[in-house]
């Protein structure tokens, strides 16, 4: 079965009944080994959803890691817009924390039961070879996870380091943008609103809306063309152009810092309009056409595939931290197509431009049942109140009278 490798969610599921969509799946009843938990669990992406029931099954890797690991497994019995026509792919592979495993956090994430039942390092890499770029470096299109460690083959130049920020996604914290080697001038927490995270699942580079509004104008302000369909930008319409032509000179490079393990430090990446002029179709004999890989989020800075293409990226769990390097992989005619350089001062932006309030799940719970039970105390103290009667005696005046129009009754039901 071929897996989809996502770091945006923390759930190993792979089809477990026919789809129309897919072309091979998981028959549970075919395996010796498998033991179903009886569980059901529903996992919900930013597009998609799945429904299927908890187990366990014994694993063997391809290569590298020697042995059997039991491991817990999803089988998809339901979904929607998750398999969808065209794909390759017969499952997902969660590599976050367990944080965000369904039904619950104690559900052991696919990669935990690795490290601690081969005794590999916690720590992963990915390099990403994108399918829509032409591969002319030594990479290929379909790229390397390598599972316990780095591999020095898949990267040149120096590994940069960014802290992570929560251990539920890879959250990371990022200082500021730039477009054409312009500042986009926006306070820095309106790039971490409400998360910025690494996740290898979200196909493009997703930004707040604030902050792709300013990442359009700039880039529309800065490109060679001066009239362009603001359908293409909210990714609704392609642009074409003649094949022969590289369209890709038109529009201007877009970099992202990050915090350095030194907090007074930060690095920037960069990727070089290849990597979000994305060639998606071919009309005809001369039309190649192409999407814009960046979109707006309501709810995250997400760097996705569209920048990952560019880089080999390090998830260090063991020292809590995201290496970024230059991926070989990411070349088009022979140069490269993304960039890290640093370090730079950090003395331009603020301390911190994370909230300091966690927005895990667990807590979300944890808040939500505090403020319930507090209302609930509060409404049965007035209840109490209403019912009991008045222990001393009091003149009533008539702005003492306590009718349906008082504003306690008032406030407390409107």
């Amino acid at each position: 079965l071929n897996i989809l490798v996502d770091t945006g969610s923390s759930n190993f599921a792979v089809a477990g009944v026919p789809d129309p969509d897919v072309t091979s799946y998981f028959n549970p009843e075919l395996s010796s080994t498998y033991r179903s938990q009886g569980i059901e669990v529903t996992v919900k992406y930013s597009q998609g959803s799945w429904t299927g029931v908890l187990g366990t099954d014994v694993i063997t890797m391809p290569k590298g890691l020697y042995g059997s690991y039991t491991i817990n497994i999803a089988t998809i019995l339901e979904s929607e817009n998750f398999f969808l026509p065209g794909v390759k792919w017969h499952g997902i592979l969660g590599l976050a924390y367990d944080a965000l495993a369904k039904p619950s956090s104690s559900v052991e994430t696919f990669f935990d039961s690795l490290v601690r039942q081969a005794k590999i390092p916690n720590i992963f890499s990915l390099q990403m070879c994108g399918a829509g770029l032409p591969v002319s470096g030594s990479g290929t299109n379909g790229g390397s996870l390598v599972l316990g460690g780095i591999e020095p083959s898949l990267y040149t130049g120096e590994i940069w380091y960014t802290p992570i920020k929560e251990e539920w996604y890879y959250q990371v914290e990022i200082l500021k943008l730039e477009v054409g080697g312009q500042n986009l001038q926006l306070d820095c927490r309106e790039y971490n609103a409400d998360k910025a995270i690494v996740d290898s699942g979200t196909t493009l580079l997703r930004l707040p809306e604030k902050v792709f509004s300013a990442v359009v104008q700039a880039i529309a302000r800065t490109s060679l063309i001066q009239e362009f369909s603001s359908e293409f930008w909210t990714g609704t319409q392609l642009a074409c152009w003649d094949r022969t032509e590289k369209p890709w000179s038109l529009f201007p490079k877009l970099s992202i810092y990050l915090r350095d393990e030194n907090s007074s430090r930060s690095f920037r990446i960069s990727i070089l309009p290849q990597l979000y002029i994305q060639p998606i179709l071919v009309i005809g004999d001369n039309l190649q056409c192409y999407r814009f890989g960046i979109s707006s989020s309501t709810n995250a800075l997400v760097i996705g595939a569209t920048v990952m293409e560019g880089f080999y990226v390090i998830f260090d769990r063991a020292q809590r931290r995201v290496g970024f390097a230059v991926s070989p992989c990411a070349e088009a005619d022979g140069s490269p197509v993304s960039e890290i350089e640093g370090p730079f001062t950090t003395a331009d932006v603020a301390s911190n431009c994370v909230s300091s309030v966690s927005f895990q799940e667990p807590v979300l719970w944890i808040a939500s049942y505090a403020l319930m039970s507090l209302c609930g105390i509060i409404l049965l103290a007035l209840i109490v109140l209403l019912l009991i009667p008045p222990r001393c005696q009091h003149r009533y005046t008539d702005n003492d009278v306590v009718n349906d129009e008082s504003s306690l009754v008032r406030h407390r039901w409107k």
